[in-house]
């Protein structure tokens, strides 16, 4: 196909060239009646690209194929046979894959390092969750991903579950053994469904790690926006092979989905898979190579060490990892990733994607150059220091695995809907958990509704916010207050 094309952003512009006049949304008519002062902050252009998708960006029928056209480049680009846009980021794209293999009280395998978006989803449909744990480092205090023989062994348990969930890359980079997943999976004729949120750049470079498509996957989650060059919101799923057709995924989407999709959106989209299917190979050769200068001038500060390969993968831990997001690990500071992703906003304006106990991250891009390195790298080195100034790093009670895995007591959605009560957190100890009590970044429930609480994850969770955790989907975000379930009713 040709990849010169962009049928959106043509669209757009031959919108404009033909003198198009809307007596439709938006109400602002391509900026004319938008308040002076907000087109100053986001520029005549954001209002002149916003418009309908059908009676504006195409007819009412459609005629034009702008939209199916994109997607078709889009597929062709990544080598799926099907692509799907969404204007409301991966939060619904996953969703919408998980409904296209399971139903209410349907079983569905899913790793227990799942972000918030995949367990509420769970929530809406009453799929009934197969928790597949991941694979714990106890030195550093990390998830990666479940093990093929992981998810072999839960399927073995529950032969009736409906198909396989697996993120991959996780928030920290690494990576699954998606073609062994996938195989296990394929081995009863199950679909195998996988988050790849923040894998938009895999396909483009043979020295990342594998993308879900090449692996064997039928159903592929991607968030343009995260390591693209979309804008916020923008994700795509990718889909393979006959175990999921194309028209029940769109219907599942279609139910999710805005009946408003933003334009914008879709240019954004459009305009990445133009750029990366032209200059992909190009642009990654300099990214992975300003990557590997940063990590060393990283790892070259004292008290800071950047976590590689040799940290993150190997047997017990994960098949792979994306060297282009950068953890730093302060253990050698004394200092926590909160305080230290705090400092450095506040003091060099540099804002950091992961902040935990005790690592921060970095999430380079084929947008980065020396220049932004080079402003990071200084940064890093004022902070060691000033590390004396935030020492000591403020306790985390962070459990071992097996006080972090809860008991599933009842179905996510029967408990989020249950009748409910709110109880003091040392009361909460005990009692099936019925809201997502979540640190956020990087978005994994450490309770779910239908979750069993223990002392663990209450001390955990109390200790990681008064440490600086956030935890924004709880209805008291300071955990001080727990909404559980009412039970014996």
């Amino acid at each position: 196909m040709d990849h010169s094309q962009a049928p959106v952003l043509d669209a757009l512009a031959a919108y404009h060239a033909d003198g198009q006049l809307p007596f439709t949304p938006p109400g602002h008519k391509q900026g004319r009646g938008a308040d002076p002062r907000v087109r100053e902050v986001l520029g005549e252009a954001v209002f002149a690209a916003d418009m309908l998708a059908v009676a504006g960006l195409d007819d009412r029928l459609s005629r034009g194929r702008v939209l199916e056209r994109a997607q078709e480049l889009m597929a062709d680009a990544v080598g799926a046979e099907h692509t799907f846009f969404s204007t409301c980021g991966s939060s619904l794209s996953v969703k919408a894959a998980m409904l296209s293999v399971a139903g209410p009280h349907e079983k569905l395998l899913v790793g227990r390092d799942a972000h918030k978006s995949v367990i509420a989803g769970l929530i809406l449909a009453g799929i009934r969750p197969i928790w597949v744990d991941p694979q714990w480092d106890p030195e550093r205090h990390l998830a990666h991903p479940p093990s093929p023989g992981a998810f072999a062994a839960r399927l073995a348990e529950h032969p009736d579950a409906r198909g396989a969930l697996v993120t991959s890359p996780t928030p920290y980079g690494t990576c699954a053994d998606l073609a062994a997943v996938a195989e296990v999976c394929h081995a009863r004729d199950l679909p195998c469904i996988v988050d790849e949120a923040w894998g938009a750049h895999l396909p483009f470079h043979p020295d990342l790690p594998a993308w879900a498509m090449d692996a064997g996957a039928d159903v592929c989650v991607t968030s343009v926006h995260k390591m693209g060059s979309g804008l916020e919101q923008g994700s795509v799923f990718h889909l393979q092979g006959g175990r999921v057709t194309a028209e029940i995924l769109a219907s599942r989407a279609d139910l999710l989905g805005s009946t408003s999709p933003s334009v914008l959106l879709y240019a954004g989209m459009d305009g990445w898979r133009r750029q990366i299917a032209q200059h992909g190979r190009e642009l990654f050769d300099r990214a992975l190579a300003l990557a590997h200068r940063t990590r060393a001038a990283i790892d070259g500060i004292d008290g800071m060490h950047v976590n590689g390969r040799d940290d993150f993968c190997g047997p017990g831990r994960a098949a792979d990892m994306d060297p282009l997001q950068v953890f730093v690990d302060l253990t050698g500071l004394g200092v926590s990733g909160y305080a230290a992703a705090d400092r450095l906003r506040e003091h060099h304006r540099v804002n950091l994607h992961v902040a935990d106990h005790r690592r921060i991250s970095a999430q380079l891009t084929h947008a980065d150059d020396e220049d932004t390195t080079g402003r990071l790298v200084a940064a890093l080195r004022d902070l060691a220091g000033h590390a004396a100034d935030l020492r000591p790093a403020a306790r985390v009670a962070v459990p071992d695995p097996e006080e972090l895995r809860l008991e599933q007591v009842v179905l996510p959605r029967d408990a989020f809907f249950g009748r409910i009560e709110q109880v003091p957190c040392k009361d909460a100890v005990g009692r099936i958990a019925a809201e997502m009590l979540t640190p956020y970044p990087p978005g994994i429930p450490a309770a779910l509704p239908g979750e069993r609480l223990n002392a663990a994850v209450v001390d955990y969770l109390r200790s990681g916010v008064e440490a600086g955790m956030s935890v924004p989907d709880a209805s008291d975000t300071s955990v001080r207050t727990v909404r559980v379930l009412v039970e014996g009713d």
